[in-house]
């Protein structure tokens, strides 16, 4: 079964509560900066007696959550904007953590009023709908249909009309091209990286591919027109790691200079160095060719398609955490 979006329980939660009847807050992290424990967009569903998602754990989250049950006990419906500094020697806003960084969290009591909007939330996360939720100090809780994903996924405007606004779903998309062992193995590790998974590939009837589950959305393709078959953007990530040398080529020859966030290759230094002299042979760019990651993977020494994929999944965690170029 593939992974649902990360944020599915905390809205699912929030809705269940919003239909029984029982009082229930939405903790969301609005801004972030530094070695800050909850990043932009982690947020939690908090009833009296359960809770769903994290704003960043420790000693911070457990105020937090003392504090939503407080104004839901008091009946108190009205949001804060709380600042939290993870440094000791803050003059204010201690959170009571030593990160060094900073990050700031709404405390949304929910009312009925916002369970349709909720509701469509879960819809949308369930059914990948490409949508954007806003919260704001004038407008409340609403929902906004989107004809395409918005290049910015979280977008925080502070002040006193404040507006928050975040897309719903997957941020990052990982494409993998070759539906083989690895393939499968990395799709696993992926599955728990919150990315939308999609694996290509042109042999029909394959084992490794069918026993995907992780993936979600599987395709039997011609690799002569891979290019057509791949959402380029700057948060598709692409793998390539084809039957072979000769498939990889076919691949490799039509996607690169596409504004991926990244495209890598699996195979031995020797495999990938042949790769790119044939690619340079045939008049791409150099600047172009030297964008093109490979051999894939950290260098851990890794041997068995697990452990390869665990290689795979870090490099792509560093990429997706590195500063745009």
């Amino acid at each position: 079964m593939p992974a649902s979006p990360r944020d599915l329980p905390v809205w699912a939660l929030a809705a269940a509560s919003l239909r029984a009847g029982t009082p229930v807050a939405l903790l969301c992290v609005v801004r972030s900066t530094g070695s800050s424990p909850g990043r932009q967009g982690f947020k939690m569903a908090v009833t009296a007696t359960e809770l769903a998602g994290s704003i960043g754990g420790g000693i911070m989250e457990h105020k937090f959550i003392e504090l939503a049950r407080q104004r839901l006990l008091a009946g108190d419906f009205n949001p804060v904007l709380l600042p939290q500094i993870h440094r000791r020697e803050a003059p204010a806003d201690r959170s009571g953590m030593m990160c060094s960084g900073e990050q700031e969290v709404l405390l949304w009591p929910l009312a009925a009023e916002d369970l349709p909007v909720v509701e469509a939330i879960v819809e949308a996360l369930e059914q990948g709908k490409v949508s954007q939720f806003l919260l704001s100090a004038d407008s409340g809780l609403q929902l906004r249909r989107l004809a395409e994903q918005a290049y910015d996924f979280y977008d925080y405007q502070p002040g006193q009309n404040w507006c928050y606004r975040e897309q719903l779903g997957f941020r990052d998309q990982v494409t993998i091209v070759g539906g083989g062992h690895v393939s499968l193995a990395l799709s696993k590790t992926l599955a728990l990286l919150d990315f939308e998974l999609t694996v290509l590939d042109d042999r029909t009837a394959l084992p490794t591919l069918a026993a995907n589950h992780a993936a979600h959305h599987r395709r039997v393709v011609s690799y002569e027109n891979i290019a057509a078959e791949i959402v380029a953007g700057p948060h598709q990530y692409v793998v390539v790691m084809t039957v072979g040398y000769r498939t990889d080529a076919v691949v490799l020859r039509q996607l690169m200079g596409l504004p991926f966030r990244y495209l890598g290759v699996m195979g031995s230094a020797a495999k990938v160095a042949e790769l790119r002299r044939g690619l340079l042979a045939e008049g791409y760019a150099e600047e172009t060719v030297a964008r093109l990651h490979g051999p894939i993977g950290l260098p851990i020494s890794s041997q068995t398609p697990e452990e390869i994929a665990i290689s795979i999944a870090a490099e792509l965690i560093w990429e997706r955490h590195r500063p745009s170029q």
